[in-house]
């Protein structure tokens, strides 16, 4: 079987070792897995079919895709042509939208912090929420465009730093703190707790600390309920932590890491996700 791992060309040049990683698991478990740019591919209609090309060549595509670069457009026109998209372009649609992760993962009754959705020129002169809280950009990976807002010249001058679409989020929890559970399907592989002395925001990316953690069983329930509701692949649930040590759901990153899963353990995640793409493939 054939599988593209499709990144952007800075990503792929950024996450070398993964891509490499992936790969050789891929090549254990009999699944050719080869790197793709998204850079070299072209999607649209041609002839009035759906049709992509390849470093300017009408391809054939491949029986599997890992998109690992936010594209639900590229994942939808690849499913169109009977390709098995990892995640599938509704998860990638949804996870890669702050806004309607958030609309749909209050259907299922997950505790958040109140959560207001605007875009930047609707914002007001005066803040909804009372400070501090938090301005996010929609479509922000690893803590980028994210902002601590504590009076009026925070928020004015965060209102010229954002892009199209925001939230904003009200900040009563314990900052600096967040946890991630990282999901195969529908196996919880892995929970890490992450901690920042010195940012409001947890990323290890960022300089923060990091710690596996044992969910405890109402947690677990919660974790289960998210995963009830979606068909996921490889994700992480973020979920930030309230005064009282309460779960408070953040976000999904469709497009995780495992750097951090990585130092802190032997599991070898892209062994078990390899193993999951084949299980779905012969399906």
């Amino acid at each position: 079987m054939e599988a593209w791992l499709i990144y952007s060309e800075s990503g792929a040049i950024e996450n070398q070792g993964y891509i490499q990683w992936f790969i050789d698991e891929a090549k254990k478990q009999g699944l050719h897995m080869s790197l793709v740019l998204r850079e070299d591919l072209v999607i649209g209609i041609y002839q009035n079919k759906s049709a992509i090309f390849k470093d300017n060549t009408l391809v054939s595509p491949p029986e599997a895709a890992v998109v690992r670069t936010i594209d639900p457009l590229l994942s939808m026109h690849l499913e169109q042509l009977g390709t098995m998209v990892f995640n599938s372009a509704e998860v990638a649609r949804i996870c890669n939208h702050k806004g309607l992760t958030h609309h749909t993962v209050n259907q299922l009754g997950i505790p958040m912090m109140d959560t207001f959705f605007f875009t930047k020129s609707e914002l007001p002169a005066q803040p909804p929420l009372d400070y501090p809280f938090v301005m996010k950009n929609v479509r922000g990976r690893g803590g980028k465009e994210v902002f601590y807002i504590e009076n009026d010249v925070d928020w004015i001058k965060s209102k010229e730093k954002q892009s199209k679409e925001i939230i904003l989020q009200t900040a009563d929890v314990q900052l600096g703190k967040d946890l991630r559970v990282y999901i195969i399907g529908e196996e919880i592989i892995a929970s890490v707790l992450r901690e920042s002395d010195f940012d409001f925001r947890a990323n290890f990316t960022l300089g923060g600390n990091a710690s596996l953690y044992q969910l405890r069983e109402e947690e677990e329930k919660l974790v289960k309920k998210i995963i009830s509701h979606f068909d996921f692949d490889l994700v992480g649930i973020d979920f930030l932590i309230g005064k009282n040590g309460e779960l408070l759901f953040n976000e999904i990153e469709d497009i995780v890491g495992s750097r951090t899963l990585s130092k802190l353990s032997e599991i070898n995640l892209l062994e078990k996700y390899t193993a999951h793409i084949l299980k779905k493939l012969e399906a």
